[in-house]
């Protein structure tokens, strides 16, 4: 069952309304029936182009954060083949919030590492709703120092609200291990690409989407800090996120426009939690341009252009 958002009201009215006459449509009143289902489906297209043809920065973060989005594990099971996972970080334990994996992209063997938030309560419960602890950020580390010694690609993808903020996450050395991850991405000889498909949040997206290219879903939000986060330290009040999110420019549209991502992944008119595996396969597409454009070059000059890259960023001239 379709969830719908503040924002699509009206089109959860027309939905359901086509929807009720699906169930009761009779033979007696077929033809007049189809027409109005019809013109009901018509009218729904078009509202749907409408809404996410102009949609506000927190419009985007509710979709950005809508339960139906595809997850990191969607997009390993429809893009990446002969997946071998690899669990722990050989120090602490296994956090199920960061998936990894050695895989192959169309043919290429790749080291994919992924932040995983679960579909139901169960699984999100499971996974920590994709909030990593330390042993999540050292297990991704584990696995780039295992595709530096073999030479393999590394592919992250990104999708958590932030880094768990729990006592015992802080107790295990929460931040040193985001930044290790961080300095880790930066230093790898491999290359390295990134794509956010929901949610990049703070030091904990930024710990794995440290990369040559990254690239963000159009309806994806990367921010230092959530709309209700901000809101609540500038204006003392949570309800504060609209605004919030306006001034975080938290957008790709946003983000590419400053530099901060490479590129902006299409998404299918409606959002990815509407069409899933067109969302997936359009993923799909950049990981292998970008992989290919990466490859290219040089490790030292691939090295130095990751840095120049992100020491560019909030530079200012004069």
């Amino acid at each position: 069952m379709q969830q719908y958002l503040d924002f699509e009201k009206e089109l959860a009215e027309i939905e359901s309304e086509a929807d009720q006459l699906r169930a009761i449509e009779s033979s007696e009143r077929k033809d007049e029936t189809a027409k109005k289902i019809k013109s009901l489906d018509r009218k729904a297209t078009s509202l749907i182009k409408k809404l996410y043809g102009k949609m506000q920065p927190w419009q985007k973060c509710l979709v950005a954060r809508h339960p139906s989005r595809p997850r990191c594990r969607d997009y390993l099971i429809n893009l990446f083949t002969d997946r071998v996972h690899l669990a722990g970080d050989r120090g602490f334990s296994d956090d199920s919030a960061v998936t990894g994996c050695l895989a192959r992209l169309n043919g290429q063997a790749v080291v994919v590492i992924g932040n995983e938030k679960g579909h139901d309560t169960k699984s999100r419960i499971e996974h920590n709703f994709g909030m990593a602890r330390p042993e999540g950020y050292r297990k991704a580390i584990r696995l780039m120092d295992l595709a530096d010694r073999f030479g393999l690609p590394v592919i992250t993808i990104v999708d958590t609200p932030g880094a768990y903020p729990g006592m015992g996450a802080e107790e295990r050395g929460q931040a040193e291990a985001i930044a290790r991850s961080t300095e880790r991405c930066l230093m790898l000889k491999v290359p390295i690409i990134s794509v956010i498909i929901g949610e990049g949040g703070s030091g904990g997206a930024v710990a794995l989407a440290s990369a040559d290219r990254t690239a963000m879903l159009e309806h994806s939000i990367y921010s230092v800090i959530s709309p209700e986060g901000c809101a609540s330290i500038l204006w003392k009040n949570s309800e504060k996120m609209r605004e919030a999110a306006e001034a975080l420019r938290l957008t790709a549209q946003d983000l590419h426009t400053l530099g901060v991502i490479d590129q902006i992944v299409d998404e299918p008119v409606g959002g990815a939690h509407r069409h899933p595996k067109a969302a997936i396969a359009s993923v799909g597409r950049t990981l292998e341009a970008m992989l290919s454009d990466v490859s290219a070059l040089a490790p030292g000059k691939r090295l130095k252009a990751r840095h120049d890259k992100f020491l560019a960023m909030g530079a200012t001239e004069g």
